[in-house]
């Protein structure tokens, strides 16, 4: 997609929405979920976060790419894990099945990178409970996936966490922490087979979860999106390696890279940084990238200067 076609769109990025007609509000990094009965009302919108921010500038389109993304996952991974999922009435929207959401994030790690690697270098070598071998380079492939959970705060920092402080503190029982854990791996290891047959490797993900009015848990928010997971090319990865060099990734790794740069890593103290217009452009150019070749397909965006009139219409047939 042309750039100028980006840049046109940076005033119509959907930062906030106000639908709360159409059920409760609760605001969350990205997306603004409105509970009506039985169902939520999930509006993906253009705002992005990194080490746990909200950045104050939006990304157009990203909203766009996350909630279809998302949706294209849920419906490939439908055979390893029932989701929440019932529609998606709006390039922005998805309906879904209310759902009491589990505290944990499941993180799944095939590979030692972004967190898992910055924490290895500062000298751990045990991470969520799972020890980590000596002499491993950034990037390098784990022998098997590892789990790392990570507690899901309400507000500030999502903290990694363990199986055992998770059972020692009641937060899950051990039959259901095992039961998402192996969901968790059947899922990644799915996710990793759909994206070799892209030429992709997907290095790192986290899954949710929530437990539905008749007890069942499922998979909900999203699933191997770029702000929840982490590719890097298949046909380059192995040379890059060898030669100690970055890896060509797709994920938002490099948002947060830009953010380092700028001085800043959510830290007490630190500044949070303004993203300029030129950089805004390049970020949407890369969720647009990864959409289309994770999917295979051509991303089709909505244009409107009115996104929120635009899902209230879209939306009308669905909240009677």
């Amino acid at each position: 997609m042309r750039d100028s076609v980006l840049r046109r769109q940076l005033p119509y990025a959907i930062f906030e929405t106000d639908l709360s007609d159409l059920g409760e509000r609760y605001q969350g990094k990205v997306r603004d979920t409105y509970a009506r009965g039985d169902r939520l009302i999930l509006v993906t919108t253009d705002r992005i976060s990194a080490f746990d921010h909200v950045l104050r500038q939006s990304i157009p389109f990203k909203g766009q790419v996350l909630n279809q993304l998302a949706a294209y996952f849920f419906e490939a991974t439908s055979g390893v894990a029932r989701n929440h999922l019932i529609s998606v009435p709006d390039p922005n929207v998805a309906l879904a099945v209310r759902c009491e959401p589990v505290p944990v994030e499941f993180v799944v790690r095939g590979y030692l990178a972004g967190h898992a690697w910055r924490e290895y270098r500062a000298g751990k070598r045990m991470l969520c409970g799972q020890p980590l071998e000596e002499g491993l380079r950034q990037n390098s492939r784990f022998k098997t996936p590892i789990l790392t959970p990570a507690t899901k705060a309400v507000e500030g920092h999502d903290e990694d966490t363990s199986r055992v402080e998770i059972l020692d503190r009641g937060v899950l029982d051990e039959t259901t922490f095992d039961q998402l854990e192996a969901t968790a791996l059947a899922l990644f290891e799915e996710g990793t087979r759909l994206a070799a047959e892209r030429g992709l490797i997907l290095v790192d993900t986290k899954y949710e979860f929530g437990r539905t009015p008749d007890g069942e848990y499922v998979l909900i928010d999203e699933v191997h999106t770029p702000d929840s997971s982490r590719y890097f090319y298949a046909s380059t990865y192995e040379e890059l390696l060898k030669q100690n060099e970055p890896q060509r990734q797709l994920s938002k790794e490099f948002v947060r890279e830009w953010l380092m740069d700028q001085g800043f890593q959510g830290k007490d103290g630190q500044t949070l940084p303004d993203l300029t217009d030129d950089f805004r452009v390049e970020v949407a150019a890369r969720y647009i990238e990864l959409y289309e070749t994770v999917t295979g397909r051509t991303f089709k965006p909505d244009t409107s200067t009115d996104p929120i009139e635009r899902m209230r219409r879209s939306l009308a047939a669905h909240v009677e």
